[in-house]
C-alpha cells in the first residue's frame, strides 16, 4: 500500500482522464457481455422456431414483441444481426477511445516519473549516489519508471475491468439459472489459493530477475567505458566470460519465471476445461427437464468460460503487478534518499567577491578522518596552491568548498556567511571548477566549452580555448569547434581533454578558479603558459590549485603542504624552500627528474 500511495502522488493529476477511460471501459465490457444473449436468441428464435414467453430473450425481449419480426423469419434475423453489429461497433469504439486515453495518461506519467528520478539524481550528493552502481541507476531511471507506469495505467485499470466483468457475468449467469453458479463457486476457493501462492512466488522471482538485470547492465556499461583498457590488457575473453556468466544468470532467472508461469497456466487450463464440461452437462440436464432452451446453453457456457478466463486474466495481471510493484519499491526507496548535503533552496544570499575562510575544519568519511583542523584564509584575488602526497586530502578539501561533501566539524565561510546559508546553486556559481577526472559530453568541442553558459558567441569560445592553449589543436581538426568529442566521439588525448575542460572553466568566468590537479596531463611548457594566462587575464580572480607537480604552484601567493589531512607546512614558495622541509625536498627531486628527462630526450631523440 505504501508503494501505491507513493505512485498515486504522481498519478493523481491524471485521475479525471483515467476515471473517464475506466467508465468507457465498463461500457465496452457491458456491450461485449450482452453478445452471448443475442447468440442464444438467434438459436432459439431464428434458427429454431421457439415459443415466445414473457421472459423470453431476457435483456433483448423487446426484439420478440413482433415489431422486429416473427420467430424463424429473415426480418427477425436482420434485427438480431443489427443489434449484434451495433453492440460490436460500440464496443470497438469505446475500447479504442479507452486505449488512447490510457496511453496518453501512461506517457505523461512515465515522463513525470523519469524527470522526477533524474531531478532526484541531480539533487543527491556524490556519496549517496555512490551507494548505487551505474547498472542500478540505469534500471531505476529507465526500466523501473516504465514498469511502475504500467502498474497505474494498465494493470490496475485491467484489474478494475476484471472485477466489473466478474460481477456482471455472475449476475447474467444467475439471470439464466442459478444452477450454473455451482461449478464456479466450488472452484473459487481453489482458484484463490492458487492465485495467492502464484503471487508470492512470482514476487520473489521478480526480485531476482531485477537484480540480475541490474548486474548485466553494470557489466555492459563498465565494458563500454573500459573498452580501451580491456583491449590493451588483451582481456577480451575474460570480459566475455564475465558477461556470459551474468547473462546466463539472467536467463536462468527468466526461465524459472517461465516455468512458474507455465505450471500455473496448466493448472488454470485444466480448471477451465472442467468448468466448461460441467456447464455443458448441467445445461443438457436442464434442457431435458424443460427448464432451459438450447440457446441458453450456449449463452451460459460462454459466460462460464468468460468467468474462468476472467479469473485467469486476473492471475496474469497479478503476475505482472509483482514485477511492477518491485519497480515501485525501488523508485520509492530512491526518492526517499536524503542528500547528505542539505540546502535551503529559497536562500537568496549571493557574493560576487567571495572572501573564503576555513575555521578549524575537520571532515570524516566512513569512520575515517580525512581532514583535521584545517585553518585557511583566502581573501578575494588570492592565489593559493595546495600540494601533498596522494590521499593527503587535497581534493576532498576543494570539494568541501563547493559542498560536494559537507564538513563534520568547524566552519567554512564566504564573506562572513556560513556556506550553508547559500543555496547550492548560488554557492557553486562562485566557482569555475576543473576536476581531476576530466569528463567531456558526447557533443561538439564548442558545446563542451560553452557548457556553463547559454549567452555565448563563437568569439567567447575561441578566446577561452586560446587562453587554455587549446585553440591550436582544435584548429587542426577537420571540423574545428564542431568536432564531436566525448564518450562516442573523436578520441583525443588526456592533455587535450584537460585543456578543453580548463577552457570551459575560463568561459564560466566565476570569481574563484579551482584547478584540482587539472594540468597533470600537460607538458611543463603548456602548463606554464596556461597558468601564465590565468595570472594575466584573470588576475583579479581567486585561484585555488592543487597539483602533484610542485612547480605548478610556485607563483602562488601562499602554498600549503598537506599530509594525512593536516597542513604540515605553509608559506610562499621561497619560505617553503628556505624551510628545507618536505616541500623543498620533493620539489628538488622533481626538478632533478625533469632535468634527467630533458637530457634523455636530447641524448636519445625519438
Amino acid at each position: 500500500m505504501e508503494t501505491l500511495r507513493f505512485g498515486y502522488h504522481y498519478f493523481k493529476k491524471n485521475m479525471p482522464v483515467a476515471v473517464l477511460a475506466e467508465i468507457l471501459s465498463f461500457l465496452g465490457i457491458f456491450a461485449e457481455l450482452l453478445l452471448p444473449l443475442l447468440s442464444g436468441l438467434l438459436i432459439d428464435f431464428v434458427i429454431r422456431e421457439g415459443q415466445v414467453g414473457e421472459d423470453s430473450g431476457g435483456f433483448f425481449h423487446f426484439l420478440l414483441t413482433g415489431r422486429f419480426g416473427q420467430p424463424h423469419t429473415m426480418q427477425l434475423f436482420l434485427a438480431v444481426a443489427a443489434a449484434f453489429g451495433t453492440l460490436m461497433l460500440l464496443r470497438i469504439i469505446l475500447i479504442y477511445i479507452r486505449d488512447l486515453m490510457q496511453e496518453w495518461v501512461g506517457l505523461r506519467l512515465e515522463t513525470d516519473l523519469r524527470y522526477m528520478t533524474y531531478e532526484k539524481l541531480m539533487e543527491l550528493d556524490s556519496a549517496t549516489i555512490a551507494e548505487y552502481n551505474s547498472g542500478e541507476l540505469l534500471q531505476i531511471l529507465n526500466s523501473d519508471t516504465i514498469m511502475f507506469k504500467e502498474l497505474f495505467c494498465h494493470r490496475i485499470p485491467y484489474v478494475g475491468d476484471a472485477i466489473f466483468m466478474l460481477v456482471t457475468t455472475l449476475v447474467l449467469i444467475a439471470g439464466i439459472d442459478l444452477s450454473f453458479l455451482i461449478i464456479p463457486l466450488l472452484l473459487m476457493p481453489f482458484l484463490m489459493k492458487t492465485v495467492l501462492d502464484f503471487k508470492r512466488k512470482a514476487r520473489e522471482n521478480f526480485s531476482v530477475i531485477r537484480r540480475k538485470s541490474a548486474e548485466m547492465n553494470l557489466t555492459v556499461q563498465e565494458n563500454i567505458a573500459a573498452v580501451r583498457i580491456v583491449r590493451s590488457f588483451h582481456n577480451e575473453e575474460l570480459e566475455k566470460e564475465k558477461f556470459r556468466t551474468v547473462n546466463t544468470n539472467f536467463l536462468d532467472a527468466r526461465m524459472k519465471q517461465i516455468w512458474l508461469s507455465s505450471r500455473f497456466d496448466l493448472t488454470f487450463q485444466a480448471i477451465r476445461q472442467i468448468a466448461y464440461i460441467s456447464t455443458i452437462v448441467i445445461g443438457a440436464l436442464l434442457v431435458m427437464q424443460g427448464r432451459l432452451t438450447v440457446g441458453y446453453i450456449l449463452s451460459s457456457s460462454t459466460y462460464v468460460m468468460r468467468l474462468m478466463n476472467n479469473i485467469t486474466g486476473v492471475n496474469n495481471h497479478i503476475f505482472n503487478m509483482q514485477q511492477q510493484a518491485i519497480a515501485g519499491v525501488a523508485l520509492k526507496r530512491f526518492m526517499e534518499k536524503e542528500s547528505r548535503v542539505p540546502e535551503d533552496k529559497a536562500a537568496e544570499l549571493r557574493c560576487d567577491t567571495p572572501d573564503i575562510e576555513l575555521k578549524d575544519v575537520s571532515l570524516e568519511m566512513d569512520g575515517q578522518e580525512i581532514l583535521k583542523h584545517i585553518n585557511i584564509h583566502v581573501p578575494y584575488g588570492k592565489k593559493l596552491g595546495i600540494v601533498g602526497e596522494t590521499g593527503s586530502g587535497k581534493s576532498v578539501l576543494l570539494k568541501a568548498l563547493v559542498r560536494l561533501c559537507d564538513i563534520t566539524e568547524g566552519q567554512i565561510t564566504i564573506s562572513g556567511h556560513d556556506i550553508k546559508e547559500f543555496s547550492l546553486d548560488n554557492l557553486r556559481k562562485m566557482y569555475s571548477y576543473v576536476f581531476q577526472d576530466v569528463f567531456l559530453f558526447s557533443n561538439t568541442i564548442e558545446s563542451n566549452i560553452a557548457f556553463s553558459r547559454e549567452d555565448i558567441d563563437e568569439r567567447m569560445v575561441t578566446r577561452a580555448a586560446a587562453n587554455a592553449e587549446a585553440a591550436r589543436f582544435i584548429d587542426a581538426l577537420p571540423e574545428r569547434y564542431k568536432t564531436i568529442v566525448g564518450e562516442r566521439g573523436l578520441g583525443i588525448s588526456g592533455g587535450q581533454k584537460q585543456r578543453i575542460s580548463i577552457a570551459r572553466a575560463f568561459l564560466k568566468n566565476a570569481p574563484v578558479f579551482v584547478l584540482d590537479d587539472s594540468t597533470s596531463a600537460l607538458d611543463v611548457n603548456t602548463e606554464r603558459v596556461v597558468l601564465k594566462n590565468i595570472y594575466e587575464h584573470f588576475s583579479e580572480k581567486t585561484l585555488i590549485i592543487t597539483a602533484h607537480r610542485f612547480s605548478s604552484v610556485a607563483d602562488c601567493d601562499e602554498i600549503l603542504y598537506m599530509k594525512d589531512g593536516v597542513i604540515t607546512e605553509r608559506g610562499t614558495f621561497r619560505e617553503l624552500m628556505e624551510l628545507e622541509g618536505s616541500f623543498a625536498h620533493i620539489y628538488r627531486v622533481q626538478q632533478e627528474q625533469a632535468a634527467d628527462e630533458v637530457y634523455s630526450e636530447q641524448a636519445f631523440p625519438g
